[in-house]
């Protein structure tokens, strides 16, 4: 393992404290672990909380700050938060609106903020809503859409959660926006190369040095197939291909388009895919609205790219485009 770190244990919270010295005006940490907006809450305003493991900058701590998240559970890399972790995530974001829970549907975090739910309703009286992000068309078919996994497609529930929160909306108007959002969001990945978790201390899995996976999840998850690396307008065609079969797009539809790096993948491969992918969506007639291409969900150092489509209506067009701002990400 070759890493810039004083101690795999230390990662995180080193990680966390740098995070909110560098960037004092959007992040504060109230308790280890615990990441919500610097300058307090708004009052009467529904907070919006999410939570995960470590190793996906700007997912999930990045995105706390105005018109996005109020807080957010950080754990180890790859690991889930604790629920006393979420509850105090909770706690530290209820302005008396309630507060929304949304993040990405994998087994811990789920168990886990479903017990800080209860946590914080018995002990605090807060009320809060869920919403699962499970965009990932490559880890579950449309049969069993509810146990996909939750990745790139939390960015767009973010944003415009957030902005809905911001328009001072109620706990339920901020829950069913933040559903529609990941409604209308469809990912998939691949990976050229694995990633090393510091307290492991060796890479996730193994691939070939001439392969790709298609479909890998941004844990290291099994995809669809592994074979030797096609070139980028090939490998854009399948992706698109297979995102089009699930949320079909034509003439006169409007989506936006996130084309992520998973880490170690340059923006210059990036705008490559980026080039073709809306050559396909200019085909069918498709209008894309705000592109989004960098790094914005990320697995560590992994090589490979994401790509997520979000569906747009008027609504949920115009809440995109409303301001927000963090150390990751400003509209």
């Amino acid at each position: 393992m070759k890493k810039i770190l004083n101690s795999p244990d230390s990662y995180v919270d080193e990680m966390l404290d740098g995070l909110c010295a560098a960037h004092p005006e959007f992040y504060a940490q109230p308790e280890p672990r615990v990441i919500v907006r610097a300058g307090g809450k708004t009052p009467g305003k529904v907070g919006i909380v999410t939570g995960g493991g470590s190793g996906h900058l700007p997912v999930f701590t990045g995105y706390v700050g105005k018109g996005l998240l109020d807080g957010c559970a950080i754990g180890n890399v790859f690991a889930s938060p604790s629920a006393e972790q979420m509850a105090a995530t909770m706690r530290h974001a209820d302005a008396g609106a309630g507060v929304l829970r949304l993040y990405g549907n994998y087994g811990g975090d789920v168990m886990n903020f479903d017990m800080a739910g209860e946590m914080v309703e018995m002990e605090d009286d807060i009320a809060s809503t869920t919403v699962l992000l499970a965009d990932d068309v490559a880890s579950a078919g449309p049969e069993e859409a509810a146990k996909r996994r939750g990745v790139a497609g939390m960015v767009y529930a973010f944003k415009i959660a957030g902005a809905k929160a911001e328009h001072m909306a109620s706990l339920d108007e901020v829950t069913a926006v933040a559903q529609k959002a990941a409604d209308a969001c469809r990912s998939i990945g691949m990976a050229l190369s694995p990633c090393t978790v510091p307290q492991a201390g060796k890479p996730t899995f193994e691939i070939g040095e001439t392969e790709m996976e298609m479909g890998m999840g941004i844990h290291g998850e099994p995809g669809i197939w592994r074979d030797e690396l096609k070139p980028a307008d090939e490998i854009v065609d399948e992706m698109m291909e297979r995102l089009l079969a699930d949320m079909p797009l034509g003439q006169g539809d409007r989506c936006s388009i996130l084309v992520n790096s998973l880490g170690a993948t340059p923006p210059e491969e990036l705008y490559i895919i980026y080039r073709h992918a809306k050559a396909v969506l200019d085909g069918k007639g498709v209008e894309i609205v705000m592109p989004l291409v960098g790094r914005y969900a990320t697995s560590m150092e992994m090589a490979g790219a994401t790509i997520t489509l979000c569906k747009l209506d008027d609504e949920l067009e115009a809440l995109l485009k409303a301001p927000c701002d963090c150390a990751f990400w400003r509209v």
